[in-house]
């Protein structure tokens, strides 16, 4: 039994019980249901970081070398800021959005083949603690973006009834778009940050440490800079332009997308030395 994959399994149950009794609390707006939610996703929470800790123990290195295990990284971090946004914003609600997306990824991480979740040696380009500080802080990226994309999917489908005037007793349960508009920034304006950080500034000196050069344009390397540059250009737009509202959230959910095919993409079809499974 390889406990990592046993807690793993354990959290994706939950994460996916969450989604539904979240879902439920916009539906039927009883107080219990949501807040079993939040019982449920914290469970789940616990479940991914035991699944984290033995992975750990099981293969003598941070659990974040192949793409199975920086995907436990992504659930780990993206849990922490819903929850943080959930208690300090007292918007259960939204957790109807944002927890599916968290299962979705909990799910792939899950249909991945049985060689890539199986745990491996390090490979030696990635024993290095630059490789560690690049991934880390990348991936708290990915979490702030991954938060600003169910936000701004929130803010399209609420704002598209305050402009009708249009009552509906479901859209009415959601946070004001205003509201929405500026969570979904500042989750992109810290992600950002750690963004620049991890993938470009870390990634940089780590690549130096293990092949030798600061930059190549290897694929995954370029479309970093690609996803770089979505973002960068939201939060020129929103500083200089007073970009807001709609135009805001649909570069926040293209930028999301480009952080996916960043991840997986990359991976599977633009094969290059980052692709190392």
């Amino acid at each position: 039994m390889i406990l990592s994959l046993m807690f793993f399994d354990m959290a994706f149950w939950f994460y996916l019980a969450a989604s539904v009794f979240y879902i439920g609390y916009w539906v039927i707006k009883r107080e219990w249901i949501g807040s079993t939610g939040t019982v449920l996703v914290i469970v789940a929470f616990v479940a991914n970081t035991m699944s984290m800790v033995y992975r750990t123990i099981e293969t003598d290195h941070m659990p974040w070398a192949n793409l199975y295990e920086s995907m436990t990284l992504f659930i780990f971090i993206t849990t922490i800021a819903y929850l943080y946004l959930e208690f300090r914003h007292k918007m259960k609600v939204i957790g109807a959005f944002i927890v599916p997306i968290i299962f979705i990824a909990t799910f792939a991480a899950a249909s991945l083949q049985f060689k890539y979740q199986n745990p491996q040696p390090l490979n030696p380009a990635l024993q290095s603690i630059w490789f560690k500080l690049h991934v880390f802080s990348a991936f708290i990226g990915y979490a702030g973006f991954g938060l600003a994309f169910g936000l701004g999917l929130i803010y399209l489908l609420k704002n598209k009834f305050e402009e009708l005037r249009k009552p509906n007793v479901l859209i009415d349960r959601l946070p004001k778009a205003n509201l929405l508009d500026e969570l979904s920034y500042k989750s992109i304006a810290w992600g950002f940050i750690f963004f620049t950080m991890g993938a470009l500034v870390l990634g940089a000196v780590w690549a130096n440490k293990a092949w030798g050069s600061y930059w190549s344009w290897d694929p995954k390397e370029t479309w970093s800079l690609i996803t770089w540059f979505i973002y960068a250009a939201y939060l020129h737009a929103r500083v200089t332009r007073g970009w807001r509202g709609k135009k805001a959230a649909y570069i926040a959910i293209a930028g999301f997308l480009s952080t996916i095919f960043l991840y997986w993409g990359v991976s599977f079809v633009l094969p290059g030395l980052h692709a190392y499974g």
